[in-house]
């Protein structure tokens, strides 16, 4: 399941309707964004370590790797702050090559 058009408000009933559920959840939270960014600050994505996915942190250029630094954090316990830009190698291997950047939080939740 990957719904990029909800809201952020529906990703958190979201993620805690799986929370509930006894799925271990992680949410990502876009904190900035420079220049071009395809999604503003404030959207987010829940990711379970089963592998679900609801929202968007980009329109689905960064996803991957977040969703990899989500599955990180959800077996470690530790908040991650992930940066993302042209400038950065790792942005043009996950494709964001659109000339902005953007800065994801990423958090277990208990």
């Amino acid at each position: 399941m990957n719904d990029h058009g909800a809201d952020a408000e529906d990703i958190l009933r979201v993620a805690a309707n799986w929370l509930e559920a006894g799925e271990d959840v992680a949410i990502a939270t876009v904190t900035g964004t420079w220049g071009s960014s395809p999604r503003p600050a404030g959207s987010r994505m829940a990711v379970t370590r089963s592998g679900r996915m609801a929202g968007s942190v980009s329109g689905g250029c960064i996803e991957g790797a977040v969703a990899e630094a989500a599955q990180r954090s959800i077996e470690t316990g530790m908040p991650q702050l992930l940066d993302f830009g042209v400038t950065d190698e790792r942005a043009w291997e996950v494709g964001l090559a659109c000339g902005g950047k953007v800065s994801v939080f990423v958090e277990k939740l208990s």
